[in-house]
């Protein structure tokens, strides 16, 4: 079955400017839904999501069966996939980005359980972590037996680490700016040459011409 991708519903979200959000959408039987995420190198994202199925008699969205899943597909800045797994109607999905650049995260119900939909909408709660914000803390600290200050330099540690990564990833977009801004105003630079050139080939073939003309009418 053919999945309609909604590219009116493509976020973009800034892992410098918003290390997790989480948010709502609906989506049909045939629907698919991406968001893309700028995310430096090395960096673990965790996303968490929950599905509700419209229930005609309550009017309202109610928890979504067990039979009911969703796709999840996770491509790099290259459209390598790195993430394509099928999930419950609840689930949780891990991975950490190797490039720098858009990851584009995409979500779409199983195929094969579209009768329960009986043409509704499904609503999914999607939540996203990204960097240091993946961690537990609480559980870290009762792991590795922290007090209070050593777990707050633990996060205080983790946080310039992040920051770290989110500069490193700005440098590169600038870098790939730059190049891409010096690449345009090179080819400027060589299309008005050849602009240039050709005026002044057509010009000198235009003063041939029109001497070749004025000597065979003998008005040279």
């Amino acid at each position: 079955m053919m999945l309609t991708v909604s590219y009116a519903g493509i976020v973009v979200l800034f892992a410098s400017l918003s290390p997790c959000y989480a948010l709502y959408f609906h989506i049909g039987e045939t629907e698919k839904k991406c968001f893309i995420e700028e995310i430096p190198d090395e960096t673990m994202v965790i996303g968490k999501y929950r599905t509700q199925l419209w229930d005609k008699q309550t009017g309202s969205f109610l928890p979504a069966t067990p039979g009911l899943g969703m796709h999840v597909q996770i491509k790099d800045p290259d459209t390598k996939i790195i993430l394509s797994r099928q999930y419950g109607s609840d689930g949780r999905f891990t991975f950490t980005s190797h490039t720098p650049g858009e990851h584009q995260i995409c979500l779409h119900s199983n195929s094969t359980k579209m009768a329960l939909f009986a043409g509704g909408k499904l609503r999914v709660h999607l939540d996203i972590q990204v960097g240091e914000h993946t961690n537990n803390y609480p559980e870290i600290a009762a792991k590795d037996k922290l007090t209070e200050l050593q777990l707050r330099a633990r996060q205080l540690l983790d946080q310039v680490e992040q920051i770290q990564k989110e500069q490193n990833y700005q440098r590169y977009r600038e870098e790939r700016f730059r190049m891409t801004s010096e690449s345009t105003n090179q080819r400027v630079l060589w299309w008005s040459i050849a602009q240039t050139v050709i005026l002044i080939v057509t010009g000198i073939w235009q003063m041939k011409h029109l001497k070749s003309f004025f000597e065979a009418k003998k008005l040279v």
